[in-house]
C-alpha cells in the first residue's frame, strides 16, 4: 500500500491528537449515567435484611427503647456504609474492566504506528484497518485493497459491501450514507471482513452515523451463571425456612410469654439470624474484584461464568505462533537449489541474492506482520547498497493470500523494465502448485522443508514471474508462468517461562494441545521445547478432514500436536474433545477463530494481534498472548472459587449458632432471651467485611494447581461442603450454648448470661475466620506462610468493639449486657477456641 503521504494525507502529532480530543470529547456514545449516593444508598436499604433492621428499630421506639433504637439505627448506618464501600469497589472494577474491553484502533501519529482504545480516536487520524476491526468511527478511505465491510449494524443488510479508495476530489467531501457497493466511506461500529485499508477518520462519538441513530454500539447480556442459580436457590431455600421460623417465633413468644411487641422483636431476630443476605453481596464482589484481580495479570474476563468454568478446565487448545513463541521472526537459513545456507552476519554469497530480492518484493513496503518485517530487515541488512532493492518500484496489484491459495504475489513496475515483474511467496505446496513442480522436483522440495521443520523453522518459498505490461494483468494467480526461487527459514523463538506453564498445567491434570498452521516437523520440534506430550504424534489438517467423528474422538485423547491447521478445523477438534467429556479452552484471534471461541467451554482470544470479532466472540481476552498468561488465568480462576467457597461455607457455619441462639431460648419460658435485633446487626458488622473482604483477599494455595480440575457440575455446596461447614456451625453452637447453660446453672443474672453468651459467639465468630482461612493448613501455619492485611484491621476492631461493648458500663447497659469476671473471659475465650479445635484436628489429614 502506498504511503499517506502520496495522497496529501499527513498524520496528526501526538499533540494534536490530545487537543482535538479534549475539545470534541471521547468517541463513544452516551452510557448509563453512574448511580448517585442516593441511588445506592437506597439499593442497599431496599435489601431484606436492612428492612428487618428499620422494622426492629421501629419497634424499640414503640416500646420506648429509645437507646437501644438509636443503637440499632446507627448500626444501619455503618452496615450501609460497609455495603456501599464494597458496592463501590466493585462497580469501579466493573468500569475499569469495560475500559479494557473497549474496542481498539491502530492509527498513525507522529509518523509511528500506535494502537489507542477507541474512544480515543480523534477527527482527521489515519487508521489502518485490517480484516477483522471494527471501524472505529466514520472515515473516508484513502487506499484499500479488496475490502469488504458488515454494515448491517447500519442498514441491516447482511451481505457485506465492497468498497473503493476516494480520489482527491473526494476526500473533502461530505460523508455519504452506509449501503452500497465501491463507496469510499466507513462507518463507526460496522466491521472488515475482508482486506485492509487506510482512512481517515471524519466524525467521532455523537457526530458518528451510529451516533445519531442512537444505537447502541455494545450490548452487555445479564446472565445467571450455574453457581448463580446455585446460590439463588439455596438463599430461596434458607429465606423460605429463616421466615417460617420467624413466625413460629413470634407466635410461641406471644403465647408464652403474652408480649407481642417483644414476640415480634425476637421474630425479627430470627428472620434476621436465618436469611443469608450475604450470599448473593459475596458474589458479586468476588466475581467483579476477582476479574479485575486477573486483568492485572494480562487475563481480561468478559463474561462471569468464565471464573467458575476455569476451575473445570482439562483441555487448552493454543495456537504456536505468538503464543508460545514470541512471534518476532527472524530469518534463520536460505536454500536454492540444494545449497543450504545458515545467516551469521557475514556477506550473502551472490547466488542467494535473487531469493532475498524477490522474498522483499513479496512484502509490504512498510510492514506490521512479524514476517514480513524479517523479510525487510534481512534485504536491508544483506542487500542495502546494492541493485536488489529496488525502492523506486511502483506496486501496481497485490494478489493476496486465500483459504484456497496460501500464497501471495505482488505486481511490481520498474522504470527500467517494459514489463512487469512479479514476486511470489507462502506455503512451499503453494508455491509449487504455482510454479507447476514436476514429480521429482516435489520430493526434493519436501524433502529440504521436512529436514528444515524438523529444527523448529518455519518455510516459506519464494517464486518470480514476468509479465507485459501491455496486457491486463490476470484474474488470479494462477495465470502467471512463475519460477521457483527457493526456501526461507524462519525462527520464532520460545516465549521465557512457557515450559514452565505448561509443566505447571500438566500438574493442575490440564493437557496443553498445540494447534497451528506450521508443518508437522515444524509443530513436534516445537512441542518437544516446551514439554507437550508428543507421544501420540501429530494429526494434520488434511489428515483431520479425511477421519471420520468416531476415529476422531479417539485419536484426540493421545494426540497433542496438531499442524497445517485451518481456523474451521478447531471447530472440529472442540467437538471431538467435549465429545470425550472435556472441557475445553479454545485460544484464536482471527475472525474464522470466532465460531470456535463460541463454541469451546473456554474461548480465548489474543488481545495483542486478536481481531476485535475474536475479542467479541471470547470469554477471555489475554492482553499479552502469552501462554503464561493463560496458565495464570486457570490458576487465578481456581484461587478465586476456592477462596469464595471458603467464605460461603463461613457464612453457612456462622448462622447456624446465631440462629441457634435465636430460636433456642424461646422455647423456655424462664430462659433469657441472647439475640434480640439490636445484638444481631452487631455480628453484621463482623460478618459482613469478613466474608467479602478477608476472604476475598486471602492469598492463593501453592497447591491449587497441583489438584485435578473440579468437576464441571461439581457444585460449589456438594455434600462435603455443605456438612463441614454445618459441622462447624454445630459445632459452634454447642459451645455457645454449653457457656449459655453453665452461666444459667451458676444463677447468674440474666445481664451477665446473655454478656457470657454473646462474647463467646463473638470469640467463636473469629476462630471461624481464622480456621476458614485454610482448610489444608493450620491456623499456625496460615499466619506464618499466608498474609493478608485486611485480616489484622477486622480481627482487631472486632475484639475492640466486643471489650468496649463488655466493658464499658454505658454501652454495657445500652445493650442489656452485665459485668463479666476475669474467669468469665476465660470461659468465653476457651469455649469460642473449643469449638472449631476439631476442625484444626481435622486438617491434619491433609496436611504434607
Amino acid at each position: 500500500m502506498m504511503a499517506i503521504e502520496d495522497v496529501g494525507i499527513v498524520s496528526l502529532t501526538g499533540v494534536e491528537a490530545a487537543s482535538r480530543l479534549a475539545s470534541d470529547g471521547p468517541n463513544e456514545l452516551p452510557t448509563a449515567k453512574k448511580r448517585t449516593l442516593a441511588r445506592q444508598t437506597w439499593d442497599v436499604v431496599s435489601q431484606p435484611m436492612l428492612f428487618l433492621l428499620l422494622g426492629a428499630g421501629l419497634v424499640y421506639f414503640l416500646l420506648a427503647e429509645v437507646l437501644d433504637g438509636i443503637i440499632l439505627m446507627s448500626f444501619v448506618v455503618v452496615v450501609i456504609g460497609i455495603s456501599i464501600y464494597q458496592e463501590h469497589r466493585t462497580e469501579n472494577a466493573l468500569v475499569a474492566l469495560r475500559d479494557l474491553s473497549a474496542p481498539r484502533a491502530l492509527v498513525i501519529r507522529d509518523g509511528n504506528q500506535v494502537r489507542v482504545p477507541g474512544r480515543e480516536v480523534v477527527r482527521g487520524d489515519v487508521v489502518l484497518l485490517v480484516e477483522g476491526d471494527r471501524v472505529p468511527a466514520d472515515a473516508v478511505l484513502v487506499e484499500c485493497v479488496n475490502l469488504s465491510v458488515d454494515e448491517s449494524t447500519l442498514t441491516g443488510e447482511s451481505v457485506s459491501v465492497r468498497k473503493a479508495s476516494a480520489g482527491k476530489d473526494v476526500l473533502d467531501t461530505a460523508m455519504g450514507r452506509p449501503g452500497g457497493d465501491a463507496t469510499p466511506w466507513v462507518f463507526s461500529g460496522t466491521l472488515v471482513v475482508k482486506g485492509r485499508a487506510i482512512a481517515v477518520v471524519r466524525n467521532t462519538g455523537l457526530g458518528t452515523e451510529l451516533g445519531r441513530i442512537g444505537t447502541a454500539l455494545r450490548t452487555i447480556e445479564t446472565e445467571h451463571t450455574p453457581l448463580q442459580r446455585e446460590i439463588n436457590r439455596l438463599v430461596a431455600v434458607l429465606a423460605t425456612v429463616g421466615m417460617g421460623a420467624a413466625l413460629a417465633v413470634v407466635v410461641l413468644y406471644g403465647l408464652t410469654r403474652h408480649h407481642w411487641i417483644e414476640a415480634t422483636l425476637s421474630g425479627i431476630g430470627t428472620a434476621m439470624a436465618m436469611l443469608p443476605e450475604e450470599f448473593p453481596v459475596v458474589l458479586t464482589v468476588f466475581m467483579a474484584l476477582g476479574a479485575w484481580r486477573m486483568s492485572q495479570r494480562h487475563v481480561l474476563t468478559r463474561r462471569s461464568a468464565v471464573i467458575e468454568t476455569l476451575g473445570s478446565a482439562t483441555v487448552i487448545g493454543v495456537d504456536k505462533t505468538g503464543t508460545l513463541t514470541m512471534n518476532t521472526l527472524t530469518v534463520r537459513e536460505l536454500r536454492v537449489d540444494g545449497a543450504r545456507l545458515l545467516l551469521d552476519g557475514l556477506p550473502l554469497p551472490e547466488r542467494f541474492h535473487e531469493l532475498v530480492e524477490f522474498a522483499v518484493l513479496a512484502s509490504p513496503v512498510d510492514p506490521f506482520d512479524p514476517m514480513d518485517r524479517a523479510f525487510r530487515d534481512l534485504g536491508d541488512a544483506y542487500l542495502g547498497g546494492t541493485d536488489h532493492l529496488h525502492t523506486n518500484w511502483d506496486l501496481v496489484r497485490e494478489y493476496p493470500l486465500s483459504e484456497y491459495l496460501l500464497a501471495l504475489s505482488h505486481v511490481w513496475r520498474s522504470p527500467d523494465l517494459a514489463h512487469y515483474v512479479i514476486a511470489a511467496k507462502g506455503a512451499p505446496e503453494a508455491i509449487a502448485d504455482l510454479c507447476h513442480l514436476d514429480a521429482d522436483r516435489m520430493v526434493a522440495l519436501t524433502e529440504q522443508v521436512e529436514e528444515a521443520t524438523v529444527g523448529g523453522l518455519r518455510v516459506l518459498a519464494v517464486a518470480r514471474a514476468r509479465f507485459g505490461a501491455t496486457h491486463s494483468l490476470p484474474t488470479e494467480q494462477h495465470e502467471f508462468e512463475f519460477e521457483y526461487l527457493g526456501l526461507i527459514g524462519l525462527q520464532d523463538p520460545l516465549r521465557p517461562g512457557v515450559a514452565d506453564a505448561v509443566a505447571e498445567c500438566a500438574g493442575a491434570g490440564v493437557r496443553v494441545v498445540m494447534i497451528t498452521g506450521d508443518y508437522p516437523g515444524t509443530a513436534m520440534a516445537i512441542a518437544r521445547e516446551v514439554g507437550l506430550d508428543t507421544r501420540g504424534g501429530c494429526i494434520t489438517g488434511s489428515e483431520l478432514d479425511n477421519m471420520a467423528e468416531d476415529e476422531l474422538a479417539r485419536r484426540v485423547r493421545s494426540v497433542g500436536v496438531f499442524a497445517r491447521m485451518v481456523p474451521e478445523q478447531k471447530l472440529q477438534l472442540i467437538r471431538a474433545l467435549r465429545a470425550n467429556g472435556e472441557v475445553v479452552g479454545m485460544t484464536g484471534d482471527g475472525v474464522n477463530d470466532a465460531p470456535a471461541l463460541r463454541a469451546a467451554d473456554i474461548g480465548i482470544a489474543m488481545g495483542g494481534r486478536g481481531t476485535d470479532v475474536a475479542r467479541e466472540a471470547a470469554a477471555l481476552v489475554i492482553t499479552d498472548d502469552d501462554f503464561a498468561s493463560i496458565a495464570g488465568g486457570v490458576r487465578q480462576g481456581r484461587w478465586i472459587f476456592d477462596n469464595l467457597r471458603k467464605a460461603m461455607a463461613y457464612i453457612i457455619a456462622v448462622h447456624v449458632p446465631i440462629f441457634g441462639m435465636s430460636l433456642i431460648p424461646v422455647f423456655v419460658s424462664d430462659w433469657p432471651l441472647v439475640l434480640m435485633p439490636v445484638q444481631i446487626a452487631f455480628l453484621q458488622l463482623i460478618i459482613d467485611p469478613a466474608c467479602s473482604i478477608v476472604f476475598e483477599s486471602e492469598q492463593i494455595d501453592p497447591r491449587v494447581m497441583q489438584r485435578p480440575p473440579r468437576g464441571v457440575d461439581e457444585p460449589m455446596f456438594g455434600r462435603g461442603v455443605l456438612a463441614l461447614a454445618a459441622l462447624q456451625g454445630l459445632s459452634v453452637l454447642i459451645a455457645v450454648l454449653g457457656v449459655y447453660l453453665w452461666a444459667m446453672a451458676d444463677d447468674r443474672p440474666d445481664e451477665v448470661v446473655r454478656s457470657l453468651t454473646f462474647a463467646t459467639l463473638v470469640i467463636a465468630n473469629l476462630a471461624l475466620i481464622l480456621v476458614n482461612r485454610s482448610w489444608r493448613l493450620s491456623i499456625r501455619r496460615t499466619f506464618l506462610e499466608r498474609r493478608n492485611p485486611t485480616l489484622k484491621w477486622i480481627l482487631g476492631l472486632a475484639v475492640i468493639l466486643l471489650v468496649a461493648l463488655l466493658g464499658v458500663g454505658e454501652l454495657r447497659e445500652a445493650f442489656d449486657f452485665g459485668p463479666m469476671r476475669a474467669l468469665d473471659w476465660l470461659v468465653a475465650l476457651s469455649a469460642g477456641a473449643l469449638g472449631v479445635t476439631w476442625f484444626e484436628i481435622w486438617k491434619l489429614r491433609v496436611r504434607d
